[in-house]
């Protein structure tokens, strides 16, 4: 790259945002990270990026929060959702506000990279997003993920929510989410 891209990488979970900001340094780009809404946007005011990578949930306000506005005070950057529960509505959602992709987490650096070149290729619309429905499991594993979530991690609540068994419940979450 003539000029380093730079870009933004906003996540809540420590580990994640600084081993990919990490990975993306070591393949040339400037990256500044930050943790949640608020230090996001204020980084994106002090120097804004080519590209962001935003999580979907974080604490305080969404990350699709994060998209609209920073599309709104920055409309040539380039956006990509990242996420653990990810559904069709929030993807058309994203890309809605803006985003030029949605991945699913665990993501690494090459996908995200590659991510951001969809935009110039083939931006991803409802049409195309009605394709890559995910599978059953998949499906299945970001209800009982929401569930959980909203039951404040308390398995034998959201196993009442579910209709299922504890046990039942107990198992399917020592599964690792399928991917697609």
């Amino acid at each position: 790259m003539a000029t380093q891209e730079t870009m933004l990488l906003v996540d809540d979970d420590e580990v994640l945002r600084e081993r990919l900001a990490r990975a993306l340094r070591d393949r040339g780009w400037g990256v500044t990270t930050a943790r949640d809404y608020e230090s996001g946007l204020a980084a994106a005011m002090s120097d804004p990026p080519h590209c962001a990578v935003v999580d979907l949930k974080m604490p305080g306000r969404s990350g699709l929060d994060l998209v609209r506005d920073l599309r709104a005070t920055h409309p040539a950057i380039r956006v990509v959702v990242l996420t653990g529960y990810g559904s069709i509505a929030t993807a058309l959602d994203a890309v809605r506000l803006g985003a030029v992709h949605y991945l699913q987490k665990p993501a690494d650096a090459d996908e995200i990279l590659a991510a951001f070149g969809r935009d110039e290729r083939e931006p991803l619309t409802s049409e195309a997003a009605s394709i890559v429905a995910p599978s059953l499991a998949r499906a299945e594993w970001e209800h009982i993920s929401r569930v959980l979530a909203d039951a404040g991690g308390n398995i034998s609540e959201a196993a009442r929510r579910l209709g299922m068994p504890r046990r039942t419940l107990q198992l399917k979450l020592k599964k690792h989410p399928p991917r697609e």
